[in-house]
């Protein structure tokens, strides 16, 4: 699962930011999810204790389970959760086709021309410093 928490916490609006192939991505049929409400665990005191407003979503054909329960409101932990469960069933279906795999193959080359861009500029600032006889 943490795979995922990096991406998917802001899934939705991540996702935009580059330029994926959405074609390979499976919808879901609300007719093959289970949907569970119980309660919650953690901080917020009596606003989690006596609410039902943990999602477990059970998507009955792969047998994928995810529990949310990140905010306090049923329904954006049901986006959410929904979210979650297509993300985790896209890395399960095509792997290295999926939308994280293809976002940590971009991540990984701007993060090369990164590092390449600070090599070359730290060569010339070295050069610069021999060149102008400075420490």
């Amino acid at each position: 699962m943490s795979i995922f928490r990096r991406h998917l916490s802001l899934a939705s609006s991540l996702f935009r930011k580059y330029d994926l192939d959405y074609s390979k991505v499976p919808k879901i049929d609300e007719k093959d999810i289970q949907e569970r409400f119980v309660r919650g665990s953690g901080p917020g005191g009596q606003a989690v204790a006596k609410t039902n407003n943990c999602v477990v979503l059970t998507h009955i054909p792969t047998g994928i389970v995810i529990k949310c329960h990140q905010s306090r409101s049923l329904s954006e932990n049901r986006k959410t959760a929904r979210e979650l469960l297509v993300a985790q069933w896209d890395v399960q279906v095509n792997g290295e086709d999926s939308l994280n795999a293809q976002i940590r193959r971009i991540d990984e080359k701007r993060r090369a021309t990164q590092e390449q861009k600070k090599r070359k500029l730290d060569a010339l600032k070295k050069a610069w410093k021999e060149r102008e006889g400075i420490e």
